[in-house]
C-alpha cells in the first residue's frame, strides 16, 4: 500500500498559479489511480481531478476544467496538480488520494492548504 505526502500549498493572489505535488511511497505506484480532492472551510470534501495509472485518462470537476491540470510521473512516484487562474473560491485544504481499480478512494495524504486572496 502506498503512503502519500503533499507539497506545494501556499498563499497566492487571484489569477495566480500554484503547483501541488504528491509523493508516494511504494513500488506499485503505477497501479493506482490518483486523485486530488479539496475541502473548503465549512464545506464537504469534493473531487477535483483524477488520473489513471498510465496517465492516459483524466477527469476534472466542472469548477476547475480549463484551469487545473493533473499529471503524473510514475518514474518519480509523484502526481501533480497545476492550478492556474486561481480564484478566492479555490481556497481549501487540498488532499491527494489513491485507489486501485477495484476499490474506493481509501488512501489519503495529510493535506496541504491553498489560500487565494482577492
Amino acid at each position: 500500500q502506498v503512503q502519500l505526502v503533499e507539497f506545494g500549498g501556499g498563499l497566492v493572489q487571484t489569477g495566480g498559479s500554484l503547483r501541488l505535488s504528491c509523493a508516494a511511497s511504494g513500488r506499485t505506484f503505477s497501479s493506482y489511480t490518483m486523485g486530488w480532492f479539496r475541502q473548503a472551510p465549512g464545506k464537504e470534501r469534493e473531487f477535483v481531478a483524477s488520473i489513471s495509472g498510465s496517465g492516459g485518462v483524466t477527469n476534472y470537476a466542472d469548477s476547475v476544467k480549463g484551469r487545473f491540470t493533473i499529471s503524473r510521473d510514475n518514474a518519480k512516484n509523484t502526481v501533480y496538480l497545476q492550478m492556474n487562474s486561481l480564484k478566492p473560491e479555490d481556497t481549501a485544504d487540498c488532499y491527494c488520494a489513491a485507489r486501485l481499480p477495484t476499490t474506493d478512494w481509501d488512501i489519503w495524504g495529510q493535506g496541504t492548504q491553498v489560500t487565494v486572496s482577492s
